[in-house]
């Protein structure tokens, strides 16, 4: 619709004698201070005047483009290799527009819920960062340039964002997403390059509003995003009822110098739109060139009835925004949902289906079990979760030798212990020196064919676990950390904890 605006106005100047016509406009995403994508071809693009001939300058290269009928334009400029600062100009029937200090290197998007939105500087009252104020102090980093991607819901794809690039200092990254930041500072350091991170992040709110609608609406294994959306359509009056009158409540306490009131959280109904948050924070990040994506999200999704489809629909918000930004399989790094205790949710099974999204190629997962809090949903070792997502890219991304997935299930197989205990076998894969933290092994469940999970005991032989239950004559699946908080005590060789998984070929519906 932007476009078409635009167009429209052209148009007039065209018609109307001693109008101007209309000046050149770069994205906001294409701002001073941005990183370019270095090694791959650069994708420069805006708006002018319908028929305008343009001109870009950068660095040692000049190209042109021509704006198509409805004011478009787009321009490929050849790979670079990491460097900078430059500047970009473009030349057109207007006044020449510039964009100044520009870098050249490695571009990722930073997405998903609160865990990833949370900044270095936490939520005021309720969540904070592990060191926070020394993290903060030190955050001068010229490597490193950020773009945090206002909060916005639309009906529609948009072509435009309000924001633009910094620089990363203790004010800038203070309020910019802790996870992406101890990523990015990490893969600066390790590969001496420019980083450019973007934040577009929006908490409490589930991976169906960060998929397209050319993906939900032809899909129809992700119908139940519509059906859960109708279901909550159904509380909207009273959640705005609510939000109404919070805030005046909240005004009115304020006029009278008492404190801010405190209410129960409840999401922004536009939020939760499916497709709404892709049409307004991703959509307009598409045309540029990038290296990948982080993801963190999930918790939203753990309610039963949104947790047995988030397998298809975790793996078709990948394969969309990889179509979308058409740029081969990008990779996609993400993190498995925490330990947390939320009783009458299903985090097992939304663990265990991103899990199974490592069937798509070229993505990895930062297990994080060890880092939860019980009572927090929130945890606060940040750093932790930022660096295993850093040694997957340093590792199949930048090509170093250093290991970054944790122990994960391969197969279960039967069998009899020598004083004829039925048992189990669990082969792993990256479960070299596997080894148990603490006095026993825990969080292993066993079932029967009846998929009725008790409590079974546990023991390493080598890099697999041989598993069994007194209380089971015939175990038949096996799974591990299924539970809200996980007791985790397997890690591998690298310190790297084991992921949840269950056996069986679906979790029942």
């Amino acid at each position: 619709m932007p476009s078409i605006r635009i167009a429209v106005l052209s148009l007039c100047c065209l018609l109307v004698p001693g109008v101007m016509r209309a000046e050149v406009r770069l994205p906001h995403v294409l701002s001073d201070h941005a990183v370019l994508q270095r090694n791959r071809p650069i994708h420069i693009w805006g708006w002018a005047t319908p028929a305008s001939h343009l001109t870009i300058h950068f660095h040692e290269q000049t190209v042109a483009a021509v704006t198509d009928d409805l004011g478009e334009w787009s321009a490929w400029l050849k790979p670079e290799t990491a460097g900078g600062p430059y500047s970009l100009t473009v030349v057109g029937d207007g006044p020449d527009v510039t964009v100044a200090d520009l870098l050249v290197g490695d571009v990722w998007i930073a997405s998903g819920q609160s865990n990833m939105e949370i900044p270095l500087d936490g939520f005021p009252g309720s969540a904070v960062i592990k060191n926070a104020a020394q993290e903060i102090a030190a955050a001068t980093n010229p490597r490193l340039r950020l773009l945090l991607v206002e909060r916005s819901s639309s009906d529609f794809p948009v072509d435009d964002e309000p924001d633009t690039w910094t620089l990363c200092t203790p004010e800038t990254a203070r309020r910019f997403s802790a996870v992406a930041y101890f990523f990015g500072r990490e893969i600066a350091a390790k590969e001496n390059i420019p980083v450019g991170l973007i934040d577009s992040t929006w908490g409490g709110t589930p991976a169906d509003s960060w998929v397209s609608m050319d993906t939900l609406g032809t899909n129809p294994d992700l119908l139940p995003a519509f059906a859960a959306r109708a279901h909550f359509g159904d509380e909207l009056g009273d959640v705005n009822a609510r939000i109404a009158a919070e805030k005046a409540a909240t005004v009115a306490a304020l006029a009278s110098g008492k404190p801010r009131p405190q209410f129960p959280w409840h999401p922004d109904p536009d939020s939760w739109m499916p497709a709404g948050l892709y049409n307004g924070m991703i959509a307009p990040l598409t045309p540029l060139s990038i290296r990948g994506f982080l993801w963190y999200q999930g918790e939203t999704n753990s309610a039963r009835d949104r947790a047995r489809y988030y397998e298809s629909l975790f793996s078709a918000l990948i394969l969309d925004w990889r179509m979308h930004f058409a740029q081969g399989p990008l990779p996609f790094f993400f993190v498995q949902i925490s330990s947390f205790n939320s009783p009458g949710e299903d985090w097992g099974m939304v663990r265990d289906a991103q899990r199974r999204t490592l069937a798509l190629e070229n993505t990895a997962m930062a297990v994080t079990l060890d880092v939860g809090e019980a009572d927090n949903v929130h945890p606060p070792d940040k750093q932790t979760v930022g660096h295993r997502l850093a040694l997957a890219a340093r590792h199949m991304v930048y090509g170093e030798d250093v290991a970054y997935a944790s122990p994960l299930f391969r197969q279960a197989t039967p069998e009899l212990q020598p004083d004829g205990t039925p048992a189990i076998r669990v082969w792993l894969d990256n479960a070299q020196g596997l080894t148990a933290r603490g006095t026993a092994i825990t969080a292993f469940e066993v079932a029967g064919p009846d998929h009725k999970f008790v409590a079974a005991q546990a023991k390493i032989e080598g890099d697999t676990v041989l598993v069994w239950s007194t209380a089971l004559p015939n175990p038949t699946y096996v799974r591990y950390g299924w539970m809200g908080v996980v007791p985790v005590n397997l890690y591998n060789a690298a310190g790297l904890p084991m992921s949840t998984f269950t056996s069986e070929s679906q979790p029942p519906q």
